[in-house]
C-alpha cells in the first residue's frame, strides 16, 4: 500500500428539504384547512478515527465527499425524511486543517474520536406551521437550510514512541530493520527511505514503537532533498534518537546539520529528549571510537555508541530509550524467553 501522510478534501453538508404547500381535500371537508409538511434535515459530514488504516491513499481517488440531502415536506402532515451523514474514515493521528494549512480544526489522536465537519442545513417549515387565528389558509413556507461546503486539509503524524534522527545514510532503516519485524529498504545511497517506516522494538519485557523518517540535509526546512515535510511524524514521539555516521568524516558537523532543522523547523521538537548515537563503529577501531566520542560529546553532550551491523551497543541503546518513554505508552509485554534484544 503506497504511503500518503496529507490530502485535500472537498465536502459538503446535505442542504434541508424545503417545507409544503398544501391543503387537506377530503369529502365532506368544506374546509380541510393547511397540511403541508416540513422538510427534513440535511445530512451531516463526519471525521473518525480508526483502526486498521496508516496512510490516507483512500483521499487520493476520492477528494469530494457530499452528504444527502434532506427530502421536501408533503402533503397530509408528512414530514420529508432526512438525508443521510458521511462519514470519512481516517487513520489515529490525523489532523484536520482548514484551506489555509495552517488553522488546526481537529486532531484526532485517539481512537474512535469523531469531529463533525459540516453540519446538515434544517429543513424548512410546511404552511401547517403558519396557521393562526388570523390566518386559517396560509400560502407560505419556508426553504430548507442550504448545506456547509468547504475545503479542508487531512494530515498524517504517525503516533509512535520514538523516532529515528539523522541525515541520510546515517543507519536509521538498518537499526529499524534489525531490532523490530519492519523491512524498510536498505541501500548505500542516500534517501534510500522515501516514507516514514514504523517497527515495534522490544527491550526488558517493554515493547515499544519506532518511527523511521526520511533523513534530514542541511536546508531541509527550505525544501531541500525530500525537505522538513516527514518532521511532523515524529511530533508525537517521547523520544527522539539520533544516529550520527561515525564514517562520516566530520560526526560534529553532521550532528549540527540535523539539529539546525530541528530548531527551523519549530515547535517543540528541538526541546524533546533525545539520545545521541555514534552509528558504525563496527567499521573504527578502538582508538578512532573514543576521539569521535568526546569530539562528539562536547557539542551533544552524553554519547553512546552503537553498530546496527553487529548488534554492539543496541540493547544499551534500547534501554537509554525505553527510560524515557512513560509506562502508560508502552503497548505491551513480551512474553518470550529472553528480555533483551538478540543480534
Amino acid at each position: 500500500m503506497k504511503f500518503l501522510d496529507l490530502a485535500k478534501v472537498y465536502i459538503r453538508s446535505g442542504s434541508g428539504g424545503g417545507g409544503a404547500i398544501a391543503f387537506r381535500r377530503e369529502k365532506f371537508m368544506e374546509y380541510g384547512g393547511p397540511d403541508g409538511g416540513d422538510g427534513g434535515r440535511g445530512g451531516d459530514v463526519v471525521i473518525e478515527a480508526v483502526e486498521g488504516l496508516n496512510t490516507l491513499i483512500d483521499f487520493r481517488y476520492q477528494q469530494h465527499f457530499f452528504a444527502q440531502n434532506g427530502q421536501h415536506g408533503m402533503g397530509s402532515q408528512r414530514t420529508g425524511a432526512s438525508g443521510d451523514d458521511i462519514v470519512l474514515r481516517v487513520p489515529v493521528g490525523t489532523e484536520i486543517l482548514d484551506e489555509d494549512e495552517e488553522t488546526v480544526i481537529a486532531d484526532l489522536a485517539e481512537l474512535g474520536q469523531r469531529v463533525l465537519l459540516a453540519e446538515g442545513g434544517n429543513g424548512g417549515w410546511g404552511n401547517l406551521r403558519f396557521k393562526s387565528s388570523t390566518n386559517q389558509a396560509p400560502r407560505r413556507a419556508n426553504p430548507g437550510q442550504p448545506g456547509v461546503e468547504r475545503t479542508i486539509w487531512l494530515r498524517l503524524k504517525l503516533i509512535a514512541d520514538a523516532g529515528l534522527l539523522g541525515l541520510p545514510n546515517a543507519g536509521k532503516s538498518t537499526f529499524l530493520a534489525a531490532t523490530s519485524n519492519a523491512r524498510p529498504k536498505i541501500a548505500d545511497y542516500p534517501f534510500t527511505t522515501l516514507h516514514p517506516n514504523l517497527g515495534v522494538v522490544g527491550v526488558d519485557g517493554a515493547e515499544f514503537l519506532i518511527a523511521d523518517i526520511p533523513g534530514l540535509i542541511e536546508g531541509a526546512h527550505e525544501g531541500k532533498g525530500i525537505g522538513d515535510r516527514f518532521l511532523g511524524h515524529v511530533e508525537r514521539c517521547a523520544v527522539l534518537l539520533h544516529l550520527v555516521d561515525g564514517t562520516s568524516g566530520d560526526p560534529v558537523r553532521d550532528w549540527q546539520t540535523v539539529i539546525g532543522e530541528l530548531e527551523a523547523y519549530g515547535g517543540a521538537l528541538a526541546e524533546k529528549p533525545r539520545v545521541t548515537v555514534l552509528n558504525k563503529i563496527d567499521a573504527l577501531d578502538q582508538e578512532e571510537r573514543a576521539f569521535l566520542k568526546e569530539t562528539l560529546e562536547e557539542a551533544a553532550g552524553p554519547v553512546m555508541l552503537m553498530s546496527g551491523v553487529s548488534g554492539e551497543g543496541v540493547t544499551e541503546v534500547l534501554r537509554a530509550l525505553r527510560a524515557q518513554i512513560s509506562d502508560e505508552r508502552v503497548r505491551q509485554k513480551i512474553t518470550k524467553d529472553t528480555d533483551t534484544w538478540q543480534p
